[in-house]
């Protein structure tokens, strides 16, 4: 491309990596703020919108922000200083820096998030754990077989290694070793029952309800919650480092600043 890209030409990338077909219908995803025809010189990609991520892009001059959570999420009918969806907005806006959010299409693509997951576990046979009814071979969350299969506490301290983890939280005990394992990113205590019917022995998730921990107890799946962060925001630097292939006149990097807004004490 000789000329200067725009915002709408690293959505459309953004597009064929995230195809919008696969975000759930509850989501808001796609180019959320912004002028379509405007420069990019400068993309900066982040997990989430904070006060702490747009001083960054305001800081470094981005003309666009890929942020894998959206905002606005949900409508709103003012977009006023006093939210912090409205203060965020309206501080990119005055900057003129366009927005745009994959959200679940990025957690279900073939490059995606949960395929990212389950490739650092080394798992084999990767495929859906609910698959798309269009297209089969894609869809919400993943399954994959363990080399070899492990005993759940075990398991679990591999999980924590491979991701570089201090903590973890688990709940539940299978009764028998890990070999079949299901990868949800985020919140993703809706896939459990996905995952106890591909016989899945540990689920794999970023969060869930305290509720869903006792029903995966009572169906004899163990969970490894890595927690909200730590489970999506390597998708965002993975996410950077495709569109620097694809656009390689244009500075982008993954957020230096954000952090987890989770301690531990």
């Amino acid at each position: 491309m000789s000329r200067q890209p725009t915002v709408e030409d690293l959505c459309d990338v953004c597009r064929e990596i995230c195809p919008p077909d696969l975000a759930e219908r509850w989501d808001n995803t796609g180019l959320l703020l912004g002028d379509p025809a405007r420069p990019v010189e400068r993309v900066m990609t982040c997990l989430t919108l904070s006060p702490r991520t747009v001083a960054e892009a305001i800081e470094n001059g981005a003309n666009l922000v890929i942020s894998h959570h959206p905002v606005p999420f949900t409508p709103l009918t003012a977009i006023t200083t006093v939210t912090l969806p409205g203060w965020i907005l309206w501080q990119l806006a005055v900057h003129q820096i366009a927005v745009f959010s994959p959200h679940t299409s990025f957690d279900s693509a073939a490059q995606g998030i949960n395929q990212l997951l389950a490739e650092r576990l080394k798992l084999t046979d990767i495929r859906p754990l609910r698959p798309s009814s269009a297209e089969p071979s894609l869809g919400t969350g993943r399954l994959g077989i363990l080399p070899e299969p492990r005993p759940f506490l075990e398991f679990a301290q591999h999980v924590k290694n491979v991701f570089g983890l201090k903590h973890i939280a688990v709940a539940g005990t299978p009764r028998v070793p890990v070999e079949r394992v299901a990868i949800g990113c985020g919140a993703a205590g809706e896939l459990l029952r996905d995952a106890h019917q591909a016989g899945c022995q540990a689920f794999v998730l970023g969060e869930t309800r305290f509720h869903t921990c006792l029903e995966a107890e009572f169906l004899g799946i163990g969970l490894c919650m890595i927690g909200h962060y730590q489970s999506e925001r390597l998708g965002m630097e993975h996410l950077a480092h495709l569109l620097r292939e694809r656009f390689p006149q244009v500075e982008i990097w993954a957020s230096r600043a954000e952090c987890d807004p989770i301690r531990w004490i």
